[in-house]
């Protein structure tokens, strides 16, 4: 499988997704013009990856801030990581948030309540 690489702009983040490793990284803003048409492909390569996923895979979020419609899309990408969860694949979800935001945090701790994947709330100092 192609890994994608996608570099961060002011508005989308920097996405490395790659097969071989079992690493799925997005950092940076997420504010597309059109989130559904910017995760649409990280949603499709999840589910060729579902068919075969590496031994663990290693999941790494660490947004500086996201708004209402990528939190849809952000989801989408956590159903797909749980169903790789739920067919008996070792999946660890790193969530990174800065020590002082609270509402990223929250966001985390709202996404984890809904995954049923071991989340890791991995606090950035400054």
């Amino acid at each position: 499988m192609e890994p994608i690489s996608i570099t961060g702009t002011p508005k989308t983040p920097t996405v490395h997704f790659d097969s071989e490793k079992g690493k799925v990284e997005i950092k940076g803003r997420s504010i597309p013009e059109n989130s559904i048409e910017f995760y649409k492909p990280l949603v499709d390569w999840l589910e060729q990856y579902l068919s075969n996923p590496a031994t663990l895979t290693e999941v790494n979020i660490q947004l500086e801030y996201f708004n209402t419609s990528s939190s849809k899309c952000i989801l989408d990408v956590f159903k797909k990581l749980e169903a790789i969860y739920k067919s008996g694949n070792e999946v660890i979800i790193n969530w990174y948030y800065e020590e002082d935001d609270e509402d990223m945090l929250e966001a985390g701790e709202d996404y984890q309540s809904i995954i049923k994947i071991p989340f890791k709330m991995v606090e950035i100092e400054e």
